[in-house]
């Protein structure tokens, strides 16, 4: 069972304080409430929490003394600030020294359950990032991106070229590719690598709410709207935009993100002072984006504004030597389920398959066969059945056995070097045996180096 977020409720309203934390773990969160910024970071300093609800008015010590000591953590958690109606100033310095956002009281219960979850995904997304360099010999300059493909190694050195520079990129490539790893990239390498690095998901929003939230909004500007609010192209002045499927933009959004783009200028929703800022922006579609303008889906002016450089990021299946080296990747970080091995059969199977859903659909393939597997080593049958070609109810492999074993065969050579010895001692096969089926299956020496 996925454990709950755990968030720690700091403010010195006791009430309110209360409130927050039944609620919340009504909703599935793991919450504890404190009443005064000494409290709070005794208990982050005790707890690993995932996300923090900041009150910046409490004794003894205020939140925003308690965000910035909560900035030097190691790995902080993700910080909410709560604040009264009349301290938007403070919440927006809040914002600056990190917090994740802000909400003025009194507010919703199911906003706040909301913005919980979307800040613990992005801590968990930082957290894998981290992993992922740790894995790679700490090279945080390609964002943690794991690979040995000479596609993906291609287009990391089109990162280099374009990275310096202030050009527009557009990531092209299915979901689950990377593409938000390789924007990451792009500005990591760039010279404003100390400034933000601001996401936004073009097609998760309705228009109304993605404009308030890519522009921000000014006091009374919809219901609702009962303080004004920075929007995501304010925070991210001086830093990286990154429109993810910007594809999926209603066309009206379009054009106020198409001027923003070329005068640098744009409007909060509902306001009438003109903001300047410096941005430079990354994009990413899985959408055929010249169908779309065909269709008038997609406007022309704002296409031709984005893509100075392109920049197509390989399908799964198009770099099966990642493979296994994503997947051994993803045991390693999953290992709090259980510390597994993959089977030579297992790897071949992984390897064998198209993987539709690319690399988040190896993560969960791999998850789900770490907590299904009974033993230590991970067979076939305890991947998903569309990995193996199996029906659940007759379980047997669609595919051939001779290219499940051919694919076993390569796996292992990939994994001992080449040394066919130890492959045959892992395989449980004699090495003369192992020698005519690398022959009678064509097996060629550029496929396990």
């Amino acid at each position: 069972m996925k454990r709950g977020i755990r968030v720690l409720v700091a403010d010195d309203e006791k009430n309110l304080r209360e409130l927050m934390v039944r609620e919340l773990g009504r909703r599935g969160h793991d919450v504890e409430g404190v009443a005064d910024g000494d409290a709070a970071l005794s208990a982050l300093r005790e707890t690993p929490y995932d996300v923090v609800i900041l009150d910046m008015k409490m004794p003894k010590k205020e939140g925003i003394e308690v965000l910035r000591e909560i900035a030097a953590f190691p790995e902080p958690p993700q910080v909410i600030v709560m604040t009264g109606f009349q301290e938007v100033a403070t919440a927006v310095e809040a914002m600056k020294l990190g917090a994740y956002d802000y909400l003025t009281k009194p507010t919703k219960i199911e906003e706040l359950d909301i913005l919980i979850q979307k800040a613990a995904e992005k801590g968990q997304l930082i957290r894998d990032n981290a992993a992922l360099r740790a894995h790679t010999g700490g090279d945080a300059g390609y964002a943690g991106i794991i690979t040995r493909s000479a596609a993906m190694h291609e287009a990391l050195r089109i990162v280099d070229r374009v990275a310096p520079t202030d050009s527009a990129v557009l990531l092209l490539g299915e979901s689950g590719t990377g593409k938000e790893l390789v924007a990451r990239a792009i500005h990591e390498r760039s010279p404003r690598a100390d400034r933000p690095f601001v996401p936004i998901h073009c097609g998760a929003l309705p228009r109304e709410v993605f404009e308030s939230e890519l522009f921000g909004h000014e006091k009374g500007a919809f219901t609702g709207a009962i303080a004004a609010k920075p929007g995501l192209v304010e925070l991210a002045d001086g830093g990286t935009l990154f429109l993810d499927e910007i594809g999926e933009m209603e066309p009206d959004s379009q054009v106020k993100v198409l001027r923003a783009l070329e005068t640098s200028m744009f409007f909060r929703v509902g306001g009438t002072r003109p903001r300047r800022v410096d941005v430079r922006l990354v994009a990413a579609t899985n959408r055929d984006l010249a169908e779309a303008m065909k269709t008038g889906q997609f406007r022309q002016d704002l296409y031709y504004r984005i893509n100075t450089i392109t920049l197509r990021l390989p399908p799964l299946r198009e770099r099966r030597e990642d493979v296994p080296l994503l997947a051994q990747h993803f045991l390693e970080a999953k290992a709090s389920y259980g510390v597994k091995r993959l089977s030579p059969a297992a790897v071949a199977a992984l390897e064998a398959y198209d993987w539709p859903g690319n690399v988040r659909e190896l993560l969960h393939a791999i998850e789900r066969a770490i907590i299904l597997a009974k033993a230590d080593e991970i067979q076939p049958e305890d991947l998903p059945p569309e990995v193996v070609g199996r029906n659940d109810s007759a379980r047997t492999f669609t595919g051939t056995l001779e290219s499940m074993e051919r694919q076993a065969i390569v796996s292992t050579l990939r994994q001992v070097g080449g040394h066919r010895g130890k492959a045959a001692a892992l395989l449980a096969i004699d090495p003369k045996t192992l020698y005519r089926k690398i022959l009678s299956y064509g097996v060629q020496a550029e496929e396990w180096t």
